[in-house]
């Protein structure tokens, strides 16, 4: 595909024509234009290593292109750094914003640039009267006193579009910034992108969502190996049409769900209470099995899986695998007795970033991988092979560093570290979050061959058709309560949601 015509209107803010970029013998970007237009979003979609982070450095001036350019209102410019981006009016909104937390939401905004009084003191009260305004501008109601300490991820955010604001940005880019907001508060974060879109602001939005995609943009431009495959108004386009031009493949194949036989019960959980959490919470998991939590944030679905494994330890109720009781609040005895836990947070509960890729694979079997104390270097390297081969890993050398790796390898070295346990339950919480679909397909796969050969998984998602896809039998919590178990040939967006949100009508007793 070509990309379509941007029409003969207005030039466009910001455009990238033809660039290329490669870094030693890889190809990131070869010949890629977009055109980002005053009043506009502008999705940007691809797989992870499809290029777009490249491209959002080079727009960002961390990056130089190796060839073509950019223009700027139709002019040719060069950004020989970030800040020269960011003097025209180019800000990057990251999905992990980076604040001072001892400084004041005011401070972080004007940080190096206060208005100053008499003797060069700040003036303070101008600070907090600007920063005030522009909180009114975005329509948000944030105290500029207070500390950046303590705030959420979107309310981080927000103050990162203010900052931007501040520095009069014409151009947003906003990098994934949905991935670890809920639902109320991406509702919010897309009322003031549609704020700034109305005062005349270009504004280009990634998102592995593809829903959110269409719901916030005009035109979509989709990557591919470092090549623009098309630039194309998203009004007539279906996700199917989107991932297909992303992967090559169909949106029904990202939930590849196989028959498995079911077998006994691996998992049985009686009555857990965790006092101000959840309550009396009873379900089984059978071998060959996926059974998913699902229900709306907070309703209490990742700490019950917490406590199940022993991270939080239970007030009341038992844990058996295999017919075998565990103690309350032990990992350890959970861990002896066949259970792996995939955490929701995978850089800060997953993984020790500071570690190199076959040392957090080698992570769980310390005991097996030394001798007097020390870990056999090539027992560790060995293993952490034949995970990467099973699991198609995609990394430079198992030596590097796993912060190096994409999200979705990130997910893979996890699922290595708890899988090379050989597991008898294995417990995932948000195993795709902030994946690129073609990853998602192949986590999808993952699960579901391990279902087949026997493993009982437990799976927590608020992602409903990863939900829908891939269970066997969705289990609905609302408010710490087990409320609905519904089968998979009875299960529905409409049926999950409504037991989710306590619609008369739709709830029933889970089975013990």
């Amino acid at each position: 595909m070509t990309q379509s015509d941007p029409g003969a209107g207005p030039a466009p803010v910001l455009a990238l024509e033809d660039v290329s970029k490669s870094f030693g013998a890889v190809r990131a970007l070869q010949d890629v234009s977009l055109h980002l237009f005053a009043g506009e979003a502008h999705a940007l979609a691809g797989e992870n290593g499809a290029g777009k982070s490249t491209l959002i450095k080079i727009l960002a001036g961390v990056h130089r292109a190796d060839s073509g350019r950019i223009l700027l209102d139709g002019e040719p410019v060069e950004f020989h750094g970030p800040a020269d981006a960011r003097d025209a009016g180019v800000a990057v909104i990251y999905q992990e914003p980076t604040l001072f937390p001892d400084l004041s939401i005011a401070e972080n905004i004007f940080m190096g640039r206060q208005p100053r009084r008499a003797l060069r003191r700040i003036d303070r009260r101008a600070v907090h009267g600007a920063t005030a305004a522009l909180m009114r501008r975005l329509g948000v109601a944030l105290d500029p006193a207070r500390p950046a300490r303590g705030l959420s991820i979107a309310d981080q955010q927000i103050v990162e579009i203010a900052k931007a604001l501040s520095f009069d940005a014409r151009v947003l880019i906003m990098d994934e910034p949905t991935a670890a907001l809920t639902g109320s508060e991406a509702a919010r974060l897309f009322a003031v992108v549609e704020t700034l879109r109305g005062e005349g602001a270009a504004v280009l939005f990634i998102s592995h969502r593809l829903e959110e995609m269409f719901r916030l943009c005009r035109r979509v431009t989709t990557l591919r190996d470092g090549r623009l495959v098309a630039t194309e108004l998203l009004d007539g386009l279906t996700e199917d049409d989107l991932v297909r031009r992303m992967v090559g493949r169909d949106l029904g194949e990202l939930y590849p769900k196989q028959p498995a036989a079911l077998g006994e019960t691996a998992l049985s959980v009686s009555r857990l209470t965790r006092e101000g959490v959840f309550r009396d919470i009873s379900f089984d998991v059978r071998r060959g099995e996926i059974v998913a939590l699902a229900g709306l944030v907070g309703a209490g679905r990742s700490e019950v899986v917490q406590a199940v494994f022993g991270v939080d330890r239970a007030d009341a109720g038992e844990v058996t695998v295999n017919g075998r009781r565990l103690p309350p609040g032990s990992p350890t005895a959970a861990m002896d007795a066949g259970i792996a836990l995939v955490p929701e947070d995978r850089r800060q509960r997953g993984l020790v970033m500071e570690m190199s890729i076959e040392r957090n694979i080698g992570l769980t079997g310390l005991g097996s991988l030394g001798r007097a104390g020390l870990v056999r270097r090539r027992l560790e390297t060995a293993r952490a092979a034949d995970w990467a081969v099973r699991l198609q890993l995609k990394y430079s050398r198992l030596g590097a560093g796993v912060g190096v790796l994409s999200g979705g390898n990130q997910q893979k070295v996890v699922l290595a570290k708890w899988l090379a346990t050989e597991p008898d339950v294995l417990i995932i919480d948000e195993p795709t979050r902030g994946i690129d679909v073609g990853t998602k397909a192949e986590v999808h796969r993952l699960l579901s061959g391990l279902a087949a050969e026997g493993l009982a998984v437990l799976m927590v998602s608020s992602d409903l058709p990863e939900v829908l896809g891939m269970a066997d039998r969705v289990l609905v919590m609302r408010e710490g309560r087990l409320v609905a178990e519904i089968p998979r040939s009875g299960a529905t967006e409409e049926s999950v949601m409504a037991a989710a949100a306590g619609r008369s009508g739709t709830e029933e007793d889970a089975a013990a």
